[in-house]
C-alpha cells in the first residue's frame, strides 16, 4: 500500500514539472520573438501612460481654452489642440482609457462565452454540437459591420458598457469554433478516458483535465481579438455610433477631426496613429504567444 502511494505522488510530481517545464519552454519562445516583446513593451508603456494621465498632463481634457484653437505641436501641447483648444495629448491619454478598456472587456465577454459554447458543443457532441454549430454559421453570415451599426442605430448612441457587450457578443464565434475542435481532439485521448474510469464527473473532466490543455488557442484568439475590439470600437465612433462626447474615445476623436483636417492634420493623425500602434502591438503579441505556444515551434539559436 507505501508503495503504490509513494509511486502516485512521484508521478504528480512528475506531471507537475512537464506542466512547469512546457511553460517555461513556451516562455523561451516567446522570449526570442522580438516583435512579440517590442509589442509587450509598447502597450504597457501605453497602458501606463494612459492610467496615469491625470499625473502625467496638467491639463483637463474637456476644458476649453478659446485663446489656444488649433495651436500646432509645441513643447506646450506636444500634439496640438483642437478647435476648442483642448490638448491633444491630454485627450489621447484619457481616450486611451476607454479604448484600451473596452478592447480588453469586450474580448473577456467574447472568450466567456466563445469558451462556453465551444465547450457544451465539442464535449457532449450529438445534437447539442449540431444545434449550436449551425447557430454559429447563422451568425457568420450577417456582416459584423452591419450588426454594429444596426446596435448603434437602435442604442442612439451607445455607452461604453453597451459597447462592450454587443461588441463581445458578437466576436465569440471563432473562439468557439476553436475549443470545440480542441475538445473533439482531446476527449477520447487516454488520460480523459482514466478520469473516466476512476468515476470523475464531467464537470471535474471538462475544468481539470481537458480545459487546461485548450488554453492556447483561447489565449490567442482573445489577444488577437483585443486588436479586433479596439478597431471596432473606433470604426462606430467614427460613423458617431459608439461613445458620444464628451468622453473622448480614439475613434470619436478621429470622427471630430474629419472636418478640420486640412487646417489642423495633426488632430487626426496622433488618434489614428495611436490606434495603429495599439492594434500593431496587440497582433505582434499574438503572434509571439501562437509560436511560443505551438509545441511545433522550434527556437533557432543563433
Amino acid at each position: 500500500m507505501a508503495t503504490t502511494s509513494v509511486t502516485v505522488t512521484a508521478t504528480a510530481q512528475d506531471l507537475r514539472g512537464v506542466a512547469r517545464s512546457q511553460w517555461l519552454m513556451a516562455f523561451e519562445r516567446f522570449r526570442a520573438h522580438r516583435p512579440a516583446v517590442l509589442g509587450v513593451l509598447v502597450l504597457s508603456l501605453l497602458a501606463i501612460a494612459c492610467a496615469a494621465a491625470s499625473l502625467i498632463s496638467p491639463y483637463d481634457p474637456d476644458k476649453t481654452q478659446l485663446l489656444s484653437l488649433y495651436e500646432a505641436p509645441s513643447l506646450r501641447h506636444p500634439f496640438g489642440t483642437d478647435d476648442l483648444g483642448r490638448d491633444l495629448a491630454t485627450r489621447i491619454l484619457y481616450g486611451g482609457r476607454v479604448s484600451l478598456t473596452i478592447g480588453l472587456l469586450a474580448v473577456t465577454v467574447a472568450i466567456t462565452v466563445g469558451t462556453l459554447v465551444g465547450v457544451l458543443a465539442g464535449y457532449y457532441g450529438g445534437f447539442l454540437d449540431s444545434l449550436l454549430m449551425r447557430f454559429v454559421d447563422a451568425m457568420y453570415s450577417f456582416p459584423r459591420l452591419f450588426l454594429l451599426i444596426l446596435f448603434g442605430v437602435f442604442f442612439k448612441g451607445m455607452t461604453v458598457g453597451v459597447i462592450i457587450l454587443v461588441l463581445g457578443l458578437l466576436s465569440w464565434l471563432t473562439t468557439s469554433r476553436l475549443v470545440r475542435a480542441t475538445f473533439l481532439s482531446l476527449k477520447q485521448r487516454e488520460f480523459v478516458e482514466a478520469a473516466r474510469g476512476v468515476g470523475a464527473r464531467d464537470r471535474r473532466i471538462i475544468f481539470r483535465h481537458i480545459l487546461p490543455n485548450s488554453l492556447a488557442p483561447i489565449i490567442v484568439a482573445g489577444t488577437l481579438g483585443v486588436g479586433a475590439a479596439i478597431i471596432a470600437e473606433s470604426t462606430l465612433s467614427f460613423l458617431g455610433l459608439g461613445i458620444q462626447p464628451p468622453t473622448s474615445s480614439w475613434g470619436n476623436m478621429l470622427n471630430h477631426a474629419t472636418t478640420d483636417m486640412d487646417k489642423a492634420p495633426w488632430i487626426a493623425f496622433f488618434p489614428g496613429f495611436f490606434i495603429f500602434l495599439a492594434v500593431m502591438s496587440i497582433n505582434f503579441i499574438g503572434d509571439g504567444l501562437r509560436d511560443a505556444l505551438d509545441p511545433r515551434h522550434v527556437v533557432r539559436k543563433t
